[in-house]
Order: structure tokens, then C-alpha cells, then sequence
């Protein structure tokens, strides 16, 4: 079966930190009943994120994202045919990033430090789907 993996990156309305609870409970839910594996980053009111499952249940998915008036700002970085899920043991990951990671991760802070540019990642291919999978590590 092929999968397709769908990259994006969002605003959140307003930077209201109060929504991200309801945001990600709602995500997993949704992504539970619809077979959608994913991860989602957050940063500076900046979403991350990357949603894999059959064409239809991505694209369903992402259409319900784009009305959902807490985002703003949605753009796809990258929708590809992959033969594997990356993020299977998650119908939804979450990390927060904070000023520990740019320490820790200093190859990466440009991306995510002051929230998620997508003309950063457009520049180099690649680096959000290692920035997802580096921050999936040790995740339970």
C-alpha cells in the first residue's frame, strides 16, 4: 500500500497557547478514527507537521485543518508517495520546543527558534522531515 505524507506549516490565530491542548486532542482523535500517523512540532506560534496515510485520508485531513480557525497561514512544504510510515507509532506526536532544544539542537535552531519560516525549509529540502523524525526520538 502506498502512503502519502503531507508537510506543512502553520500559524496559530493569535499565539493563543491556550488552544494547543484542545488543538493536539483533537488531532489524535481525528487521526485515530481516519488511520492518519503523524507528528506535530510546535514553536514561537508556529506549527510543524507531517500527516501519513492513504491520498484520501491526508487530504481529508488537511482540508479539515485548513478550516479550522485556529490556523492560519497553512502551507504545504512538501506531499510525496512514500512506501513506509515514518511517525507509525503515533496517530499524533507533540513536542513543544523550547530554548533547551536550540541549545541542544544548534544545526536546527534556525528553523524553529522564532517559530517556523517556510522559506528556511524551502531552502533546504529535507530539513523538516529531519527536524519531525529527530524530535519523534524517545518519544513514547
Amino acid at each position: 500500500m502506498t502512503i502519502t505524507q503531507l508537510i506543512y506549516v502553520s500559524d496559530l490565530v493569535n499565539r493563543d497557547e491556550t488552544q494547543l491542548a484542545a488543538i493536539l486532542e483533537s488531532a489524535v482523535r481525528h487521526n485515530r478514527e481516519n488511520d492518519i500517523s503523524g507528528m506535530l512540532l510546535y514553536s514561537g506560534g508556529n506549527f510543524l507537521q507531517v500527516l501519513e496515510g492513504t491520498k484520501e485520508q491526508v487530504r481529508e485531513t488537511y482540508q479539515r485543518i485548513c478550516r479550522d480557525l485556529r490556523h492560519t497561514n497553512i502551507l504545504i512544504l512538501t506531499q510525496e508517495e512514500i512506501n513506509e510510515r515514518h511517525f507509525s507509532d503515533w496517530s499524533m506526536g507533540y513536542r513543544q520546543l523550547s530554548e533547551a532544544d536550540v541549545a541542544q539542537f544548534p544545526k536546527y535552531a534556525p528553523y524553529f527558534q522564532f517559530g517556523f519560516k517556510p522559506k528556511d525549509f524551502k531552502a533546504k529540502p529535507g530539513a523538516a522531515l529531519e527536524m519531525l523524525k529527530l524530535f519523534s526520538k524517545g518519544m513514547l
